[in-house]
């Protein structure tokens, strides 16, 4: 679980039945009718159904809407975390940005009585300025949690809306952006064994940092509607950016995770070579795997490491 402590925001409200309904017995035996139970008489409260999750931006703002079917969750609560804690295990779940915003929904439920989710991806990605990605961490006893992956901290307003019944989440967007354009793994293209490989799609950046803002993009991969049509993320064993410089025209970039080309002709390295390369000022990239390796990592080149070959 995330770490601010929970806090209640809305109680359900429990139907009451009187001491004198539960006692009155029918005077004539043969017109009697069965005494509702305790029981009986106070019925389980709802639970929430989340069967969407969106975002949009607006001015000054990206909006993130849960939208429940039946009754909204009995508590909300939100703010910012160091990392996402997956409930149960206690793993850290990765999110892509500089800011986790984490929220919790109690008296909500993600999926039907057969375990099938009824809101869509745990893990989507979003083109606006400043959500990147919503990643589900927990779907658990009525308890929901989620974390918004966000370009940089900004003040935030939750409020509730009914009919239907949505909780939603207005996010601050005062940064200036500049449009970049990252390069994922075409697979139709591929599978046909057509050139390019790649196809280009746009992402608003905060400056000055535009290369180190491209790549973090690239690894959140494609939004719901690019991977509709065939764009793909290949990683390769990429967890992440470690760091990129760009120095001399050549663009340094450390990669964590065990990287693996797998004997594959298309890695990682192709698609953040032209990403970074559509960039001014940089005419050369340089991939350095997690122990800091390239083949070639002196003078004006191109470069990978040895294990992102073919």
């Amino acid at each position: 679980m995330f770490l601010p402590p929970r806090r209640s925001l809305a109680a359900l409200a429990v139907p009451l039945v009187s001491a004198t309904a539960l006692l009155a017995i029918p005077a004539s035996p043969a017109a009697a009718t069965p005494v509702p139970s305790i029981a009986a008489a106070h019925a389980a409260p709802r639970v929430a159904t989340l069967v969407g999750v969106r975002a949009s931006h607006h001015p000054g703002l990206d909006r993130v809407v849960f939208e429940f079917r039946g009754p909204l969750p009995a508590r909300r609560s939100a703010g910012y975390v160091s990392r996402l804690i997956a409930d149960g295990s206690g793993r850290t779940v990765p999110v892509a940005g500089d800011a986790i915003l984490g929220l919790r929904f109690g008296g909500a439920t993600g999926h039907d009585n057969s375990g099938r989710p009824t809101y869509g991806p745990a893990r989507e990605t979003f083109a606006l300025p400043g959500v990147i990605q919503v990643v589900n961490a927990g779907d658990f006893e009525a308890e929901l949690t989620f974390g918004v992956g966000l370009t940089r901290k900004a003040s935030y307003r939750v409020y509730t809306l009914t009919r239907p019944s949505r909780v939603v989440v207005d996010i601050k967007t005062p940064q200036r952006t500049v449009p970049v354009r990252t390069y994922f793994l075409d697979s139709r293209a591929y599978a046909a064994g057509r050139r390019p490989y790649t196809a280009a799609v746009s992402r608003p950046v905060v400056p000055p940092s535009t290369a180190r803002a491209a790549l973090q993009r690239l690894f959140a991969g494609p939004t719901q509607a690019e991977y509709a049509k065939g764009l793909r993320f290949v990683a390769s064993g990429a967890t992440g950016v470690r760091s990129v410089v760009v120095r001399d025209g050549v663009a340094h970039v450390g990669l964590a995770g065990s990287l693996a080309g797998g004997g594959s002709a298309f890695t990682v390295a192709d698609e953040i070579t032209p990403t970074l390369k559509r960039l001014p000022g940089i005419h050369w990239v340089k991939i350095y795997d997690a122990h800091g390796r390239t083949e070639r990592p002196k003078g004006r080149s191109d470069s990978i490491p040895e294990s992102l070959e073919p």
